[in-house]
């Protein structure tokens, strides 16, 4: 083989294994469909600063990627030090105390406290009590590009201690409204909590078109999905694309309480 040749054929497999390591692992990802992930059924993986376990990554109907996992860490550690990223990301905290910064935010917050961190956001997270600390994470692409302008000019970056919120009476349980906003990554954004009774169901099964994810902090529960019935114990998440029929259905000897939001 002649020596230009070669090099050239080295050249062209040397930048396929660069391109491999380099391109987004989420263009290799196939759709996302309505699914019911549960704790005790997800991957772990260790660190020496705690452990993380994948639920999902994938295109979704209004997104263009989306990825979700769960971060658990011991006292006093970070699971990475403070960064940034072209994704917008959502954070649940699941147990804990945990000190969340984000730009020249910072505030210690416990179980079902978020931080929406907009795009290119500088952020951290460090575990502030005195036992290990778990949060849910969401970092996710609109298919358009993202609007800094838009997310600046409708509040930036959140951060929300589930105290802040005020329970509302439905009749069913109670209800508690965090945001309802576009963001940098999405025309609209809706968080909210909900708790039900004893038996109650959230409603009948519905459609709407905006996607949805729901994460079960307390309680057991029950998921109708496209008319079939999945259990969804405490921890789970549900992802829900769009028009997708959907209800739940508290199991609990008491009540139950999860998150709920939307976008598009």
């Amino acid at each position: 083989m002649k020596p230009l040749i070669k090099t050239l054929i080295y050249s062209a497999a040397a930048g396929i294994f660069i391109a491999s390591l380099t391109t987004p692992a989420f263009s290799q990802e196939t759709k996302l469909t309505s699914k019911v992930y549960t704790w005790d059924e997800l991957p772990v993986e260790t660190s020496k600063n705690g452990e993380r376990r994948q639920i999902a990554e994938g295109s979704t109907d209004h997104l263009k990627y989306l990825e979700l996992h769960t971060t658990s860490v011991g006292t006093g550690l970070a699971f990475h030090a403070p960064h940034s990223h072209d994704d917008e990301e959502l954070v649940i905290i699941k147990e804990g105390q945990v000190k969340v910064t984000v730009g020249d935010q910072s505030r210690v917050m416990g179980p079902g406290s978020i931080a929406l961190i907009q795009a290119g956001e500088q952020h951290g997270m460090t575990n502030a009590g005195t036992t290990p600390a778990t949060y849910y994470i969401m970092r996710y692409h609109d298919k358009e590009p993202h609007d800094a302008a838009r997310g600046k000019a409708n509040g930036g970056s959140l951060l929300i201690s589930y105290d802040d919120t005020e329970a509302k009476p439905t009749g069913k349980g109670t209800r508690r409204d965090y945001f309802d906003r576009p963001t940098s990554a999405t025309e609209n954004f809706e968080m909210h909590v909900t708790s039900l009774n004893k038996g109650e169901d959230s409603h009948a099964p519905h459609t709407h078109f905006v996607e949805e994810i729901i994460v079960i902090m307390k309680g057991n529960t029950q998921m109708h999905i496209d008319g079939q019935l999945v259990d969804a114990p405490q921890g789970s998440l549900v992802y829900l694309g769009s028009n997708v029929p959907h209800a739940l259905k508290n199991l609990t000897d008491g009540s139950c309480e999860y998150f709920a939001f939307q976008w598009k």
